[in-house]
């Protein structure tokens, strides 16, 4: 990860952290920690200043990494960092089922200006391609949910009567928005969406649940609001274990079991495609590409996201 430069709003502390990325640059992970330990002591309130301590003893093997994750965690509870995660990427063990919503949003509106670039150019990204390939026909209404840029959207638009886009991300819709492909754009909470019913003949989701997690309450919401009759078309990164799974990359990978267990439930029918999503780090990831029905007799509430308890 970038080092963050993000300020202590003290002099002394914020010197302190740059002396220590000087350390860390040539390989003194040990005294680069220390310094930073020394900084927070001037500035004990700086949670971007424990965060990355926090991660500069987790890659170093050094002690007490997550001591320093939580303090993040404590002092910033809505968690724009991510700090919940690193914890729980430390556990092995997954404690928190989705993203912090203020991680998500900060983390996209930071990275809405070179977005495209980053991900279709340097991480060959097919996603929305390869999804719409598998479509056909004309739909009246149409929601892509977590639209980011408007990657997806431009793929779908000539299939639309009616689109729209909706994002977290302030600065990602407004990269959606200078596309022209939607029809509407709003900025929304996918983990906290109100129900609605029988509002969309097709919904998509583009490389977003990797944010999310558990799926059940996305799913229910998704069932709920179709048409009967109507399609459901995502990704996800394809995890051979059970259920879904928190990588080291910070996202979250979902087994072919799982989706189909939540699509079936929610009264979806399904069909499930594998292939190549993007690369990372050099190395391709696997993605889960489905394209789902919602049978005449589906869900008429949403789910609790809990206990999958669809009507």
């Amino acid at each position: 990860m970038t080092p963050l430069q993000l300020s202590s709003g003290d002099l002394i502390a914020d010197r302190r952290a740059d002396y220590a990325e000087g350390l860390l640059a040539s390989g003194e992970a040990a005294a680069a920690a220390d310094l930073y330990a020394q900084a927070l002591e001037v500035a004990p309130g700086w949670v971007a200043g424990w965060y990355r301590l926090g991660e500069i003893r987790a890659e170093h093997g050094l002690p007490a990494a997550g001591e320093a994750f939580a303090e993040a965690l404590r002092l910033d509870p809505a968690d724009k960092l991510g700090a919940a995660l690193r914890l729980d990427l430390m556990r092995g063990q997954p404690l928190v089922e989705t993203m912090p919503s203020a991680f998500v949003e900060t983390l996209f509106d930071q990275y809405a200006d070179h977005f495209d670039q980053s991900l279709v150019e340097t991480l060959n990204y097919r996603g929305p391609q390869h999804l719409r390939r598998q479509l056909s026909g004309h739909f009246a209404r149409v929601l892509d949910l977590g639209c980011g840029t408007g990657l997806m959207g431009a793929e779908l638009r000539a299939l639309a009567g009616h689109l729209e886009g909706w994002d977290i991300s302030a600065e990602m819709l407004r990269e959606a928005d200078a596309k022209g492909c939607y029809d509407r754009l709003e900025k929304a909470d996918l983990s906290a969406l109100a129900p609605v019913a029988d509002a969309y003949d097709l919904i998509t989701a583009a490389d977003v649940f990797a944010y999310l997690g558990a799926l059940e309450q996305i799913v229910g919401w998704v069932a709920l609001a179709l048409v009967p009759g109507g399609r459901f078309a995502f990704t996800v990164e394809a995890y051979e274990g059970e259920g879904f799974a928190l990588r080291e990359s910070r996202r979250y990978a979902h087994s072919e079991i799982y989706v189909r267990g939540l699509l079936a439930r929610a009264g979806f029918e399904a069909s499930i495609d594998r292939a190549v999503l993007r690369m990372d780090r050099g190395a391709p990831i696997e993605g889960l590409f489905v394209q789902a029905e919602r049978l005449a007799q589906g869900v008429r509430r949403q789910s609790d996201g809990e206990d999958l308890a669809f009507a």
